[in-house]
């Protein structure tokens, strides 16, 4: 999918919200874990819910890695689900991979090729060579980890070298590499503060903004700062969402509560 196709989705939709497909067996409801598939079984309901109020969904690889074989195949039929169904949709795969080249290169054949993926997130610490090989994959795109949302965030990111925040550098940086067009960024939505800093750097890259409601961050700080001119932020909620319901009716709680979410962003799209 290129970044037109999912601009027209997100004018379409009036919505860029992305769901957060994270399934803690602990959290579904009572009732799915005597279904064969209960991780895909849940999924599934939450997707037919869903998919017109999001332009994206997002399943983190260590929700169904846990749960060793059988979590990795729900993640093949989540996503083959998703492919087949609303091939529209964009599809990110939260693998926050990065290696070595050849390591790299295969990371990025996993998530395009064998599970065609739209997106992977990708950690940049290694630098050039470990992010290159995702960004060779055509209409693919890599979601680099620029600004976390996580505590632990300002340990490193927003240190100062030479003068400049670290998060800075690696932005000017990512800019130089091959294929550099078709990198996203992860910077978080509880700190909102940053994004117009961020917006000098890189004005017209999509952003993926997780930490919206259960971690605290505002939508409306997120969009006066975020927003580029061809809207260029996925919004995820993934707990916020999923888990609005432990009952029976679990799907329509997440889909009354994707709704909100929309409502709110068609409100930014009509000022914007």
């Amino acid at each position: 999918m290129t970044t037109q196709q999912l601009t027209a989705q997100i004018i379409k939709k009036k919505s860029f919200l992305c769901i957060g497909l994270d399934v803690d067996l602990n959290k579904i409801p009572e009732h799915l874990l005597k279904e064969e598939d209960p991780i895909f079984a849940f999924n599934k309901a939450i997707i037919d819910a869903t998919h017109h109020l999001c332009v994206a969904y997002k399943p983190n690889t260590a929700f169904y890695e846990a749960y060793g074989l059988k979590g990795w195949k729900a993640l093949e039929k989540t996503i083959n689900y998703l492919n087949q169904n609303h091939p529209d949709i964009f599809t990110i795969a939260d693998a926050k991979r990065g290696d070595i080249g050849n390591t790299s290169t295969m990371y990025a054949k996993a998530f395009f090729e064998d599970l065609a993926f739209d997106s992977v997130t990708v950690a940049p610490y290694m630098g050039k060579d470990s992010v290159e090989p995702f960004l060779a994959f055509k209409d693919k795109h890599t979601i680099m980890l620029a600004l976390t949302s996580n505590q632990g965030a300002f340990d490193f990111q927003t240190k100062k070298v030479e003068g400049t925040e670290l998060y800075k550098q690696v932005l000017e940086t990512s800019k130089t590499w091959e294929n550099a067009e078709n990198l996203m960024y992860v910077v978080g939505a509880t700190k909102a503060e940053y994004f117009a800093e961020i917006r000098k750097i890189i004005p017209n890259s999509f952003l993926l903004v997780p930490g919206v409601g259960a971690q605290g961050g505002n939508l409306q700080e997120v969009c006066k700062y975020g927003m580029s001119d061809n809207v260029g932020l996925l919004i995820n909620s993934s707990r916020g969402i999923i888990y609005a319901s432990k009952e029976e009716d679990f799907a329509q709680a997440a889909a009354t509560k994707a709704k909100e979410l929309q409502e709110q962003m068609e409100v930014v799209l009509n000022q914007k």
